[in-house]
């Protein structure tokens, strides 16, 4: 995994980020929240792994930051602090574990291990609803596990939605991504038939209709 590490601790900073690296992950390492900040701005992270408190912007603000940008990373926090409040707080922003100083390296090396199985098992199959759920691999809908039967414009309309959770997506987008294949101009209208259709079919709609702009697919709160 690419991973970004955030721990002023100079010291635990290296032994993390040599350890890390000899059971074969990337890492970028730094000291300063800021520093992290603009590392974040210009790369890509399949995990984060920082301290809370640190120089400038702490570890939790900077996770503020990154969903209110919608960004989503998983993250796990390393601290001293024990306090309810900032564990609370940890959880509520996002963070997938909490690994409370000092800890053994190896117990790190775990869990990082066990969110990179489950990520990469959520890279293709996302929940869209308290019971339906999309493979992204296969392009198959599932509701409370069964495979369900839907034309392939319907799939391409759900595949298209799931890859935008959280995103409003306007009938400029469908037509470019889901309708491209079509020699004809395909007008607004004909995209919200077809997109009713198959809200007709769902037994639980999870598509949001966002009147004079397009459709959306929510992230769950789960």
């Amino acid at each position: 995994m690419k991973i970004l590490l955030l721990e002023d601790d100079i010291l635990l900073n290296e032994s993390i980020a040599k350890y890390l690296t000899t059971i074969g992950h990337v890492i970028t390492s730094v000291r300063d929240g800021n520093v992290c900040l603009e590392i974040l701005e210009k790369e890509k992270f399949d995990l984060l792994v920082f301290d809370i408190n640190v120089p400038n912007i702490d570890g939790l603000s900077i996770l503020e930051k990154l969903h209110a940008q919608k960004k989503i990373i998983p993250i796990i926090f390393i601290s001293t602090l024990i306090d309810i409040e900032d564990i609370s707080r940890a959880f509520e922003l996002g963070c997938y574990d909490y690994l409370k100083k000092p800890f053994h390296l190896k117990e790190l090396g775990i869990r990082i291990d066990r969110i990179s199985k489950t990520a990469k098992k959520e890279m293709h199959h996302k929940v869209l609803s308290s019971a339906y759920s999309f493979d992204c691999e296969t392009m198959t809908l599932y509701f409370n596990k069964e495979p369900q039967v839907l034309s392939k414009r319907q799939l391409q309309i759900i595949e298209f939605l799931t890859h935008n959770r959280g995103f409003v997506c306007s009938y400029d987008m469908f037509r470019e991504s889901v309708w491209g294949d079509c020699d004809m101009f395909v007008d607004d209208a004909t995209i919200r038939t077809e997109i009713n259709r198959l809200k007709n079919h769902l037994k639980e709609d999870f598509i949001v209709n966002v009147r004079g702009i397009g459709y959306m697919v929510k992230t769950p709160c789960l």
